[in-house]
């Protein structure tokens, strides 16, 4: 379970205060992990990223800050703050900051 889980239920949170950016990183902070998914938040520094790869579930990719460039079976997305997209199950994916971006990753355990 995400660290602190209990401790952040029934608050009023602002995600994009969660996560910082630390210059040649990735940062993450897990905010749930439930049998039914994930919530977990990112700050990319620009020009980090996510290599291809793949999940075993849809996720829900909600672009909180910055510009990025989101590859799904080969496809560019260019996507900025306000934007969402969801990268289905066994897809091959990779996510690239264009400028410092950040994100909320909701995945979705589906049987």
């Amino acid at each position: 379970m995400a660290d602190n889980y209990e401790e952040l239920k029934r608050k009023v949170l602002t995600p994009g205060e969660m996560v910082q950016y630390q210059e040649g990183s990735v940062v993450s902070r897990m905010l749930a992990f439930t049998n039914a998914g994930t919530v977990t938040l990112f700050a990319f520094s620009e020009g980090e990223g996510l290599s291809e790869h793949t999940a075993p579930f849809d996720a829900i990719l909600y672009v909180m800050d910055g510009d990025a460039r989101i590859v799904i079976d080969g496809t560019v997305h260019l996507m900025t703050a306000g934007e969402l997209i969801i990268m289905p199950a066994n897809i091959p994916h990779a996510v690239y900051a264009r400028t410092d971006f950040k994100m909320m990753l909701i995945m979705i355990h589906a049987p």
